[in-house]
Parts: C-alpha cells; structure tokens; sequence
C-alpha cells in the first residue's frame, strides 16, 4: 500500500520549515491542545516519517494547519521537530504565513490585512508585507514574554555561571556565550549541542519551570547562547540549542522574544529603536517593544518580531508499506 503526503518547504533566515499540505489526517478536537493530543496519540508516525532521515534530519522542523478554535481567527498551526511538538514557533509562523499566502492556502480579501493563528502558546496576530506577488517579510506580535527567573546559578564541570529562564511562546536558558568560553560560530557548534542540552538539565534540576497561566507549557526548551554580533547593524548574536540538541539557524522568534524579556528587565530594551538580533549564519531578525503587561505576578513584554522566509520547495513523499525504513529513522 502506498500513502502520499505533500508539503511546501520553506527557510526563514535559514531555519526549515516543511509544512504539510495534504495526505495528513484531519486533526480533531476543539482547543489546540487537543487537537496536538490526537495527532500525537494517533499519528505521531507521520511526524516521524517528514522529519526524521531518509526524508527529513536532526534539524528538521514542520507545520500542519488546522481549523481555528478562537473566534476570529484565521487558522489554527501545530509544529512539530524531529522530536516532537513545540507550543511555538517563531520562525515557523514567518514560513507558515508566507507559504500560505503566496500558494493561496489562506485567501483573504485583503491581502494586507492581520493574519490571526491559532497557537498552542496563543493567538498569534502576523502582519504580511508584500513586494509584488511575492510576501518580503512578516511582522508577528507574540505572546506576553518575560523573565520567570533570574541569575540562576549552575555548575557544570569546573565551570560557574548564572542563567536566565524567560518565557517568549516556550522556556529557555539564556546564557552569556563569553561566560561559558564557546564563541557563538559555526566551528563550536559540537560544543554548543552539548553544552545547551547539559545546560537545559541542570536549570530544570534546581528550579521549578512552569508558566504561571497555563500548566501545559513547563519544561526548558532549549538553551540560547548570546555573544557580540560580526554585523554593525545587529545588537546582539545568538544561537539557540533545543529539543535533543537541534539547533536554530535563524535568530529564533520565540528564543528573541525571551531574550528581549530579560534585556528589558535589565532596563536596556530600548522602545524607540528595534532590536536586531544575528544568527549563527549571520542573517535577521529584528524586534520591537509593542506594549507591557503581566503574567500572573511576573511583568512580561509584548513583542513584536520580523522577519523574511522564502519558498524551497514542493514535495510528494511517498510511504510504502514494504519499506523498513518508511516512517523514517534517527542515528
């Protein structure tokens, strides 16, 4: 028996985003967590067929649209990775948004007009910038972000130094790069994986990590490594390490997001000027203060980012039954 599957892959800022157009089931319940729920008890496979090799990598990452479950949205998204499913993702709802719109998956009648998703860590509201035919950039305002704790002090070997946890859609650990002695570049990355999934279990064995409004988003996500940016233009560099040592080649939505939390708990998030933040291959995001808020006691920022993402490719995976490897493997 042979099972098709198309998808429209996409990178933004050179992140991976395969989202899933036809050939997967209907997702079924009525809040987005439900409808995660059934696809993960159901049909988790098919995940594991478009993420892991021979069809996907370590580094993959992918979508699948749903039925919104807000009134007034437009769309609900699930994400997933080679190792499950994420509540959020930031450089996903930039591919998502521009996939969408120019394959005419989502047609609103305006083109210009706030395009609002269905997240499992909340709406999302993405604003399309169009050049031609062709989406040159989306705007999102993401979800309250802030600091959940500060200065967090970790030992790992002979080394000592104090982290971060903020929330910007997920939870991360967020460390100085310098403070740890791994420049944020390309030829560390070993030691980055390493060190972000050693870093990611030592914060979550001494403190509790759990949002405060919603008991489905606990756990750190991912670690991310901050340093100088190579680029005059860029305030800050970064790299962020998550779900068995993935890393992020854009500058990470949600990861800039928490890291916009705690440079404005700082006092040095700047409201008059966006924050542009590097990639470990040199390419932007930007950020920009919307608004402040609380999350239950804690005061959050609400962000705004940027960014480009542009289509790769079309695929028609195939799925035959008599293939050992055809729901895909991990080495």
């Amino acid at each position: 028996m042979l099972r098709y599957i198309k998808t429209i892959d996409a990178h933004a800022s050179g992140e991976t985003l395969r989202l899933v157009v036809d050939g997967f089931p209907r997702s079924r319940g009525s809040t987005i967590q439900e409808k995660q729920d059934w696809l993960r008890r159901r049909h988790d496979k098919l995940r594991r067929t478009l993420m892991h090799e021979p069809r996907g990598h370590v580094d993959m990452n992918g979508a699948v649209l749903t039925e919104p479950v807000v009134p007034g949205s437009d769309v609900g998204v699930l994400f997933m990775h080679h190792q499950g499913y994420s509540a959020m993702c930031g450089h996903g709802v930039i591919a998502v948004v521009t996939i969408a719109l120019e394959r005419q998956l989502l047609k609103p009648t305006d083109l210009t007009a706030e395009i609002l998703l269905d997240t499992l860590a909340g709406t999302i509201y993405a604003q399309p910038i169009w050049q031609g035919d062709q989406v040159e950039s989306v705007s999102f305002i993401n979800v309250p972000s802030f600091v959940l704790h500060a200065g967090v002090p970790i030992r790992i070997g002979t080394h000592e130094f104090s982290v971060d946890v903020a929330f910007g859609g997920s939870f991360y650990a967020i460390v100085d790069s310098e403070s740890v002695g791994i420049p944020v570049h390309g030829q560390y990355l070993s030691d980055l994986r390493k060190l972000g999934m050693q870093i990611k279990e030592a914060v979550e064995s001494v403190v509790t990590v759990a949002h405060p409004l919603d008991h489905n988003l606990r756990g750190v996500y991912g670690t991310i490594f901050t340093g100088l940016p190579n680029n005059e233009d860029a305030d800050l560099r970064n790299v962020t390490v998550f779900s068995g040592s993935q890393v992020n080649r854009s500058p990470c939505g949600t990861g800039m997001s928490a890291v916009m939390a705690v440079i404005d708990a700082m006092g040095l998030l700047n409201r008059e000027r966006s924050f542009v933040c590097e990639s470990i291959i040199g390419l932007q995001f930007s950020g920009s203060l919307v608004d402040r808020t609380t999350v239950g006691e804690f005061p959050a920022i609400v962000p705004r980012i940027t960014g480009s993402a542009w289509i790769t490719g079309e695929h028609k995976f195939i799925i035959n039954d008599s293939d050992p490897l055809g729901n895909g493997f991990r080495i």
